[in-house]
């Protein structure tokens, strides 16, 4: 990957243990960088996504990671590492959102409850679905209570306090779930709000279990102590209260010209309306994956 940066004219800078990457990244622009890219996952990513923010500076993301959910969605093709370089080359420029919380960047969510606490535990990443069964029953107890978990409050969109110690996903834009194609993905990386995902809350005063979706820009939760979350899939512990903004079109984004450009999602239609669109341009000799993009 080096000697292929090289090739294309970009400098690689090679991370050795220790190394401080955010004092890295602001010495690299200090010295006349005039653009950021990143070979590595998501956790990565989101440091030198902020850092390329800050500065207004074009920003790459090389998909050398485990998962590149950032990649995915961005519309980077993640088997081809060498030739997301290409976007410092002739690639095409987009803004994209960032979410913040407590002056932390993320690139694609943050999780709090079950998962969170999940992640704290060691060996976590060798094993992930073992580890967050075996905490099930910590966390939710014998009898189903959450007394052993740490209670987060929060507000629903109708205003109603929430209580919850199971999951909540608070994501830069909203991912698409159910059983659809694309599922698990994000179709924009541009509407301006931080998606939220509810799994098993109660109301404040009752025993009325609810779960939900919906988008804000805007959230805020607290808790009596301290919150175990998961940035990213990186687990840290963070002070209450904790809020989460979206920042709009803060990232100045390059693909190469060769990858998608867009989530897998993002040309599958969302409702009644937008799949007659799709129709009608098909019908009308528009590619298929095509039809429907702006």
């Amino acid at each position: 990957l080096p000697a292929q940066a090289r090739r294309r004219g970009i400098e690689p800078v090679e991370l050795t243990e220790g190394t401080d990457l955010r004092a890295l990244l602001e010495q690299l622009v200090d010295e006349g960088a005039d653009g950021l890219a990143a070979a590595g996952g998501d956790g990565t990513q989101a440091v030198v996504a902020a850092v390329a923010a800050e500065h207004d500076l074009p920003f790459a993301c090389i998909p050398a990671g485990t998962r590149n959910h950032f990649a995915l969605d961005l519309g980077v093709d993640r088997d081809d590492v060498v030739g997301a370089l290409d976007a410092f080359v002739n690639g095409g420029e987009k803004r994209v959102d960032l979410g913040q919380v407590e002056g932390r960047t993320f690139v694609n969510n943050v999780s709090l409850g079950l998962y969170a606490e999940a992640v704290q535990h060691e060996g976590y990443r060798d094993a992930k679905v073992r580890t967050l069964l075996d905490t099930v029953p910590t966390l939710l107890g014998t009898n189903g209570d959450r007394s052993s978990s740490k209670e987060l409050r929060w507000t629903a969109p109708d205003g109603t306090p929430q209580r919850s110690a199971a999951v909540i996903l608070v994501s830069n834009n909203v991912y698409r779930l159910g059983r659809v194609m694309g599922s698990g993905t994000r179709p924009r990386m541009d509407e301006g709000v931080l998606g939220l995902t509810v799994i098993g809350a109660e109301t404040v005063g009752g025993r009325h279990h609810i779960g939900g979706e919906w988008a804000t820009d805007e959230f805020r939760v607290e808790s009596d102590d301290d919150v175990p979350v998961g940035i990213d899939g990186e687990a840290l512990v963070l002070p209450s209260p904790l809020t989460f903004r979206i920042r709009p079109a803060a990232l100045r984004v390059r693909i190469a010209p060769h990858h998608p450009g867009a989530s897998p999602s993002a040309a599958m239609p969302t409702g009644l309306r937008d799949t007659i669109k799709r129709l009608m341009r098909i019908a009308g000799g528009a590619d298929p994956l095509l039809a429907g993009r702006p």
